[in-house]
């Protein structure tokens, strides 16, 4: 085997590894292939359209290169392009790739003479028809020849396989026009935009004067000398250009890889493709969620933005209520992507915010437990505590403080109830994943109304406890429907394993509904008053699993409770509403949309937690405490500050 290509297999593992196998929604042609790492693996394992070689014919034979002064004798076409294609193509059954019916295009530039080069071309690649003669083989590879193209009258002197490269300012007959693949043309003769910020008017007029006459000629048009990086990336393809020209074909084909979960609209029709984005990366007690169902990442219409009346806001009223709601995972982008997509958010209409650090006392970055903790205590944390300190003290939280004020409590997750943020609210742990302990401190009847999913933590316990019986036998009506909530009079815990599901169109009201339900539940308690918190969980699960339409449904299905509480907090006029989130999870980055239909487009930088500054939004008597820049922990001391 020629030592190229063994060269090229043994790196092929490592490119397959960060293999962009979601289809692209535009065609990526690997441009000056030969000059990557390994030529032809490196692109194949990214799966682009096409792969450009630039061929010259010598007395050594066809070889690849850019100048004919830097060739050399090793790097011959056949070597670097003709064996590597038919070793894949005997490999996957006369295909390109095995789990792909994609076809390859072969783009080769004849950078010597016309009618000598291309021929012996076509003496190669004629030798082996199965994988380079798609009236052989429907799935082999297109060649399409560029660079020193024949004349348009001799395009039929050549093979059927071989197909050219059109030029934008020739002006074919219907014939000639059947064997062009393509029109490429120079991006520099219509712009000299350099790939930053926005392209001149008048320059982005001809460009796409260009684009829609090669479409009217029912051809794809690519443009070479063209700039390259993610603002072209997002730029050549709302353009509609058909080829985005690439060196850089990994980071390419990542950036349009999973490209349905970057883009989201509300309104705009079913999504293109089905299955399922997931994560793994979740904890012990999430690790079950089912994942975002792909074709149900999509809304017919946006939601409800509530306008406050404002009349409590900023006052000195006394303060009988808190809501708090957490929207775990929720930062800036996230709340901005949401409020972008639906034209408007309910949380938008606060008139009081702030910014708290969230660094956990152990790591610069957060968890959810360090995070939630820290806003349910006032203390800061070590990653994976539940409010309580590394010697094993209990650090009281907002449940405690309002418990001794004879005040109803209410813990709500649209998730699972074990996680880490509800759990701060309500137990004590040094290890978050201690499920059974968590839910056997419900024992201690701290809680008048717990509410989220987790079903299987009650019924399925290692140590044997009925928990639903125990519970039962300790005063609380335990209930597995949401609906049921407001049929108790007394304390009530609602194991609903829907909370669990990822917001869709048809639940998407699930927790807004829980939310008012609640608030209605705690205030039958006959106490004086209610201390709720409510969690958005699965905008965090969005994040852990890179997916921007997940993320805007769970916010917006977040707004929509907060649009309960400040409801609420309008008609009682004595009830504080604090709006934040424990930390920001995939350092989500809003790259391109569109104001007029809500159009958004994101990317995630990472799987998992971020150290950002998070928003901290207030809402009725006292709000204005909450403005300025502060740590997590300052959110419970100032509202128990406000309510002492």
């Amino acid at each position: 085997m020629n030592r190229i290509l063994k060269a090229g297999l043994s790196l092929l593992m490592l490119f397959t590894g960060a293999a962009a196998f979601a289809q692209s929604p535009i065609m990526l042609h690997s441009h000056n292939d030969y000059t990557q790492t390994a030529p032809f693996w490196q692109a194949w394992s990214q799966k682009v359209h096409s792969i450009e070689a630039d061929v010259f014919l010598t007395d050594g034979g066809l070889l690849v290169g850019h100048d004919a002064e830097n060739l050399s004798e090793n790097l011959t076409f056949e070597a670097l392009y003709v064996e590597p294609i038919v070793t894949v193509f005997e490999r996957n059954g006369g295909r390109a790739w095995k789990d792909s019916e994609e076809t390859l295009q072969l783009m080769v530039e004849l950078k010597s003479d016309t009618e000598r080069t291309l021929a012996a071309v076509c003496d190669l690649l004629s030798q082996r028809p199965d994988v380079f003669d798609p009236s052989v083989n429907p799935d082999a590879v297109r060649v399409v020849v560029t660079g020193n193209v024949p004349a348009p009258e001799d395009f039929g002197k050549w093979p059927e396989f071989i197909a050219f490269d059109g030029d934008a300012g020739t002006e074919y007959t219907p014939q000639q026009l059947e064997r062009v693949a393509l029109i490429s043309t120079d991006f520099s003769e219509y712009s000299q935009w350099n790939g930053k910020g926005s392209i001149i008017p008048a320059e982005y007029a001809k460009l796409t004067e260009v684009i829609e006459k090669v479409h009217s000629l029912g051809k794809p048009v690519r443009f070479w000398n063209a700039p390259e990086g993610v603002t072209v990336y997002y730029t050549f393809y709302n353009m509609g250009i058909d080829y985005m020209n690439t060196d850089h074909p990994e980071t390419c084909a990542a950036f349009y890889s999973d490209f349905g979960n970057k883009n989201f609209r509300i309104g705009a029709g079913a999504r293109k493709h089905g299955g399922v984005t997931g994560t793994k990366k979740l904890d012990k007690t999430t690790r079950d969620f089912s994942g975002f169902q792909n074709e149900k990442l999509q809304l017919g219409e946006g939601i409800e933005v509530y306008e406050p009346t404002y009349e409590s806001d900023g006052s000195d009223a006394e303060i009988r209520n808190v809501i708090f709601l957490i929207g775990d995972g929720m930062g800036l982008n996230q709340i901005s992507a949401g409020a972008y997509a639906n034209k408007g958010l309910t949380l938008l209409n606060f008139r009081h915010i702030g910014f708290h650090v969230n660094l956990a006392k152990d790591a610069f970055t957060t968890d959810s437990a360090a995070g939630g903790s820290a806003l349910a205590t006032g203390e800061r944390h070590d990653n994976r505590h539940i409010s309580m300190a590394d010697d094993g003290t209990a650090y009281p939280s907002l449940t405690d403080w309002f418990q001794d004020r004879d005040m109803a409590l209410g813990v709500v997750s649209l998730g699972n109830i074990a996680d880490a943020t509800p759990a701060a609210f309500y137990a004590h742990n040094v290890e978050r994943d201690s499920a059974d302990a968590i839910i056997h401190t419900l024992l201690d009847r701290k809680l008048d109304l717990l509410c989220g999913s987790g079903l299987d933590l009650f019924t399925e316990r290692k140590d044997g406890l009925d928990m639903t019986k125990a519970l039962s036998d300790a005063g609380y009506d335990f209930i597995t429907d949401t609906d049921r909530i407001n049929e108790s009079g007394g304390r009530v815990i609602c194991i609903d394993d829907t909370m669990g599901d990822a917001a869709e169109e048809a639940n998407l009201s699930l927790l807004a509904d829980v939310t008012k339900s609640s608030i209605e539940q705690l205030g039958k308690q006959g106490k004086d008053g209610f201390f709720l918190m409510v969690e958005g969980a699965k905008i965090d699960y969005a994040g852990h699993s890179r997916c921007l339409p997940g993320s805007i449904i769970e916010m917006l299905s977040f707004d929509r409770a907060i649009a309960e509480a400040v409801k609420f907090a309008d008609e009682d006029g004595h009830t504080l509403v604090i709006v934040t989130a424990d930390h920001e999870t995939g350092g989500l980055i809003l790259l391109d949309g569109d104001e007029a239909t809500g159009r958004i487009m994101g990317v995630y930088v990472s799987d998992d937690h971020t150290p950002s500054m998070i928003p901290v939004f207030a809402y009725g008597p006292g709000s204005e405490r909450f403005c300025g820049v502060y740590r997590n922990t300052e959110v419970p001391a100032r509202i128990r500050l406000l309510t002492e």
